[in-house]
């Protein structure tokens, strides 16, 4: 292959942080919003914020595997490029930075985001540091009848580093055949709509096979839905890195897709409120209606993941100063969100503020604490390797449709 660097996508970089930006909206969400279970949850709760995160639930994480996908199928095509990297040293890297984060994040970072949890179902007493000891203990009495098989630790939101960290490796110990499936003759003269029903029809058979016997838990071991789902998500942005016809094609029809997704949005939420009454009592006994079922909320899914990326490769594929600094950021904000919003949710509670005005102040705490925090940790050799960063601008991390050599 040529060893000629292809242009950085700042699309993908933007797109990286604008998934974090809704991630953080989402779980801020998760406080106010009625009958969803949630760490801590506030007094005053809303039904009609279901509707309205019900927009970006079924997409959201598949949006991070996806980019995440186009992210290593650039990683290899550097490695191949420069012939600098084998696997050996591409997976010291990934778990450097992804599994140091996650072992220090389930340590420290979301040990608040439990505590917190147990003292609002006066589960313990008030004394953090006391329950710290416990929690880090694998052995600790403390809440036995919420204990995993290594006791009170757990990643909560941080599961996506596991995840990741899984899938990034499969990848790289199997570089060469799928390089090869990627770099295919005839997968380049496959046209976007045909790669649209084929990720559709994948989607809805890992969801006919594994939803009803594998329901999401996000323990890894035996999430296998989840992993049908996210892993065929990530090698999906894998292959989509390397087909410039694709890239063109959801940004010329980017105003077609997101209609169609908000179409397919719009009927799931009318059949929330019973629009579809009729039909919804035919879906356990009619598996046409299932299968229909199945289809829209397949296309939403998908659509709604092409029409960002169609959206952000129309408006934002250029360089920009703001989303240089925060793609840098976004591992930090990542692990130091969801512990910022539940100790800074607790604290406000206290003092009775409308939940609009609540929220505003809590946004507003969070994006400062991350901030803040970031500019420490980027300060600090330690911090950096802990929270998965660099003090150094890294090289360029995501290209325009990068070509992969085929093996030898």
């Amino acid at each position: 292959m040529s060893k000629t660097m292809n242009p950085r996508r700042h699309d993908i970089d933007a797109l990286r942080v604008l998934a974090l930006a809704v991630l953080i909206l989402y779980h801020i969400g998760m406080y106010y919003v009625a009958n969803w279970g949630w760490h801590i949850k506030s007094a005053i709760t809303y039904e009609w914020l279901q509707d309205v995160m019900i927009l970006t639930n079924p997409w959201r994480m598949s949006l991070l595997f996806f980019i995440s996908g186009v992210a290593i199928a650039n990683a290899l095509a550097n490695a191949l490029a420069c012939n600098k990297y084998s696997a050996a040293k591409l997976v010291a890297l990934k778990s450097q930075r992804l599994f140091i984060p996650l072992l220090f994040g389930m340590f420290v970072i979301v040990s608040p985001q439990v505590y917190f949890e147990a003292l609002s179902q006066n589960l313990i007493e008030p004394d953090f540091w006391q329950f710290w000891l416990a929690y880090i203990n694998p052995t600790t009495t403390l809440l036995s009848e919420h204990h995993s098989t290594i006791g009170l630790l757990t990643w909560n939101h941080l599961w996506f580093l596991p995840y990741l960290w899984v899938y990034s490796i499969i990848v790289i110990l199997f570089r060469q055949p799928i390089t090869s499936l990627a770099n295919a003759r005839w997968l380049k003269q496959v046209p976007l709509g045909l790669m649209l029903l084929f990720c559709m029809s994948a989607l809805i058979a890992i969801w006919w096979a594994l939803s009803a016997s594998y329901p999401s838990t996000h323990s890894l071991i035996d999430d296998w839905y989840n992993h049908g789902k996210y892993f065929f998500v990530f090698l999906i942005g894998l292959v989509f890195a390397m087909q410039q016809n694709w890239w063109q094609s959801i940004t010329n029809y980017r105003l077609v897709i997101l209609a169609i997704a908000l179409c397919c949005y719009a009927f799931i939420i009318a059949d929330r409120h019973g629009v579809w009454a009729t039909l919804a009592d035919l879906y356990q006994t009619n598996l046409s209606v299932k299968l229909f079922y199945a289809v829209i909320h397949s296309a939403n899914h998908w659509l709604w993941i092409f029409a960002v990326v169609g959206f952000a490769g129309y408006y934002l594929n250029q360089k920009s100063t703001f989303i240089s600094y925060a793609n840098r950021a976004v591992l930090p904000y990542y692990m130091l969100h969801q512990t910022l919003i539940i100790v800074f949710a607790w604290w406000l509670k206290s003092l009775a503020i409308h939940p609009i005005i609540e929220s505003l102040i809590l946004l507003v705490l969070t994006v400062t604490g991350c901030y803040l925090g970031y500019e420490l940790i980027k300060r600090s050799m330690v911090l950096s390797m802990l929270f998965g960063t660099t003090k150094k601008t890294p090289k360029p991390a995501i290209q325009r449709a990068p070509q992969l050599a085929s093996p030898n």
